[in-house]
């Protein structure tokens, strides 16, 4: 059986060019309880006599994977993404934590009781991920490596992080539907009594949600993004040569917030009537 806190979790591969990696992923999702795989603009052929090679028993993981041209459709819907990166934390504006510190996070229930759609992304085997699809995260992951040979191998980190989200929780939620129906109608604070120790510490870092406002979407925020950089740009607070970086910090502001749907959809609402009225303005001036 598939734990209800992992079904939830999609592993994001961005480009993969190994159809031995996809299949030995494959089935260490399936050994650790995932079954959700995703693959961005894949550069191999995932259902190739390689990778059904490695993925052993895993081959109906690989024929489910999605298939996507993008890391924004790919997170569609999600309201959690982490990402991981190999790359030196002095080269990189954020803050990278171990698997430990962080995964738990992705499978831990939402403020309303809720168990969130969520992704772990992982970059290319030759590049990583780029700043730009980094950005699309909340959270971000680094697994500490011997300096003398840090890069890993993606299936192997995979596999890693399979196992952290995968650590403490029983191999079969049989009690999953009773707490599902029993969280329907609790306040948070008795939602939080299922959080393991490890878990409630990364709920704290939170700030506290309206129990019946949903956390918003990754595509419902990037939407917003893209509103408020070029609200921004009309009114001349960020300039074309600068927007990116300046909206990079604004991002993880926002991101931060963990804002839910209404709240996005008020702030939006915001930019909306600012741009009306920038517009009446100019009218005004060309009478």
């Amino acid at each position: 059986m598939v734990n209800r806190r992992l079904e939830q979790i999609r592993i994001v591969l961005v480009e993969p060019a190994g159809p031995l990696n996809v299949g030995a992923i494959a089935r260490v999702m399936k050994n650790f309880g995932l079954r959700q795989l995703v693959l961005v603009n894949p550069q191999c052929d995932p259902l190739s006599a390689e990778a059904r090679l490695l993925a052993v028993h895993a081959a109906d993981v690989l024929e489910a994977a999605q298939r996507v041209a993008t890391l924004s459709e790919a997170l569609t819907g999600c309201q959690r993404a982490v990402a991981t990166t190999g790359r030196d934390r002095t080269t990189l504006p954020i803050q990278l934590e171990p698997p430990q510190a962080c995964l738990p996070w992705l499978r831990s229930p939402l403020a309303d009781g809720t168990l969130p759609s969520a992704a772990l992304i992982f970059g290319r085997e030759d590049a990583g991920l780029t700043n730009a699809e980094l950005n699309l995260a909340q959270r971000f992951v680094q697994i500490p490596t011997s300096e003398a040979y840090a890069s890993m191998n993606l299936a192997q980190a995979v596999a890693v992080c399979c196992y952290e989200l995968a650590a403490g929780l029983p191999s079969a939620d049989a009690t999953s539907d009773a707490m599902s129906d029993a969280t329907s109608d609790i306040t948070p604070d008795a939602a939080s009594a299922h959080i393991t120790g490890r878990d409630r510490r990364e709920e704290c870092d939170r700030p506290p949600l309206s129990p019946t406002a949903p956390v918003a979407s990754l595509d419902t925020l990037e939407a917003y993004f893209n509103q408020l950089e070029a609200v921004l740009l009309d009114i001349g607070y960020l300039y074309p040569h600068t927007a990116a970086s300046r909206m990079e910090k604004l991002r993880r502001l926002f991101l931060r917030a963990q804002l839910s749907e209404p709240e996005v959809a008020m702030l939006r609402g915001i930019l909306s009537q600012m741009t009306w009225a920038l517009g009446q303005r100019r009218d005004t001036t060309m009478q």
